[in-house]
């Protein structure tokens, strides 16, 4: 989808501190081999925290708060909050999108939780874009903390290592460091099964171990096929997206300054930048990756965060963020930075 009049006001991160992966390895809460592959330096960590530090919704809010400060005058124009999480938020039957809008100053703005899996923060830009008007504003929040003892961050899933933390990112019709120019999402439901268990539980107590995504994964490469054909259309979904996205924009990869992907070990982020992107590492969010791990549905905002916070974006530059979740979904934004300078310190 093309877009006209949307911009990114501004961006916001709260993160935890970050505990050492060589560290998890010598504990043994994380393989040697999958650190050896995934040359992940260390993750965001809730329980490094003094007192465990806060919960989910509460460090999306804190996110949101610092997003909300550097938004300037489209902090008050916000008429839509989404927030998108993986994992508890803390208390059953209850709506965190909502306590996160009338903790940023929004009672009276409608609030919508957002499932999406990982792929959350770009299907909320594109969800929230068509729902602004000519002088509006939207808020848009992830928080997750993947403790235990129904989580392992080490172990959930081969490849990656999740981190906590709590992002935002304000949309806005007026003004921002960087302009909308595209998003296309594209999807293969069929696929659903591979994240959800044999047999639905009737309580979520009844649920035993932790989390185990790859043993998931495997299960249904083994029923339907095999690992390789199953990486094969989730690949031809991404780059749907992607050259979707792109058309949209009226740009090619070669046009592309930087890239934001899914925060992944060193090996699955190489395989989507080299062999299915073409892109080379160095203009990918690696580096930030690398020490804050998986952030759920936040990687995309702290990855845009980190470019503009470090310098790494000029004017002109454009940005392409690739998402993809469980579901299976891949959602694609294309943007070009337009003041990368108006809200930094």
């Amino acid at each position: 989808m093309r877009w006209g009049q949307v911009h990114i006001a501004a961006t916001g991160v709260w993160l935890p501190a970050r505990v050492s992966a060589a560290e998890a390895v010598k504990s043994g809460l994380y393989a040697p081999e999958e650190h050896a592959a995934n040359r992940i330096v260390s993750v965001t960590a809730t329980d490094a925290e003094p007192d465990a530090g806060p919960s989910a919704p509460e460090m999306a809010v804190r996110a949101a708060r610092v997003a909300l400060d550097r938004a300037g005058e489209a902090a008050k124009r916000v008429s839509t909050v989404f927030h998108s999480h993986l994992w508890f938020q803390g208390s059953e039957l209850w709506a965190p999108a909502s306590y996160i809008a009338d903790r940023t100053g929004n009672p009276s703005v409608p609030a919508f939780g957002l499932q999406q899996s990982c792929n959350a923060g770009i299907a909320a830009i594109e969800l929230a874009a068509g729902r602004l008007g000519t002088a509006d504003a939207a808020l848009l929040t992830t928080g997750d903390r993947f403790t235990g003892p129904s989580f392992d961050r080490w172990r959930c899933e081969r490849g990656l290592v999740y981190g906590d933390g709590g992002t935002a990112l304000v949309l806005s019709t007026t003004d921002g460091f960087a302009r909308l120019l595209s998003t296309a999402t594209h999807v293969d439901n069929s696929l659903e099964s591979i994240s959800r268990a044999a047999r639905l539980a009737d309580d979520p107590r009844a649920v035993e171990t932790p989390l185990d995504l790859s043993a998931g994964a495997d299960a249904y490469a083994r029923a339907h096929g095999n690992a390789r054909q199953l990486a094969q259309r989730m690949a031809e979904i991404a780059d749907a997206s992607v050259r979707r996205a792109l058309t949209d924009a009226d740009l090619t990869m070669s046009d592309i300054d930087r890239v934001v992907l899914v925060s992944t070990g060193r090996s699955r982020m190489r395989w989507q930048l080299e062999l299915q992107l073409g892109v080379p590492e160095k203009i990918s969010n690696w580096e930030l990756s690398s020490t804050v791990g998986h952030l759920g549905a936040g990687d995309h905002f702290a990855g845009l965060d980190h470019l503009v916070e470090s310098g790494r974006v000029e004017a002109g530059d454009r940005v392409l963020l690739v998402g993809g979740g469980t579901g299976y979904s891949c959602s694609s934004a294309v943007l070009e930075i337009t003041d990368p300078v108006r809200w930094k310190a």
